[in-house]
């Protein structure tokens, strides 16, 4: 089952303005997400319910899982300080 994506405003943003080659690499780590939402690197946000998170270099996807809708969507992508704000 492949889960379908929402893009947030500000990921969509986000992945306006960054370089092709990290582009790439998020846009990798997404799609192993429409297979499996909670893949081996997954962590949940600490004091968030349903927030999870990925790593991609420096950089992290926040995102949330909608089992019933068959949904992932992208919260936000930024470099890890940046992110949790």
């Amino acid at each position: 089952m492949r889960f379908n994506l929402d893009y947030s405003n500000r990921s969509k943003k986000f992945l306006k303005k960054a370089d092709k080659v990290l582009i790439k690499r998020l846009i990798e780590k997404i799609e192993k997400l429409r297979e499996d939402p909670i893949i081996h690197d997954t962590k949940a946000v600490e004091g968030s319910k349903g927030l999870f998170r990925v790593r991609v270099g420096d950089y992290r996807i926040l995102y949330e899982v909608d089992y019933r809708d068959n949904l992932i969507g992208i919260i936000k992508i930024d470099k890890r300080p940046r992110v949790y704000d």
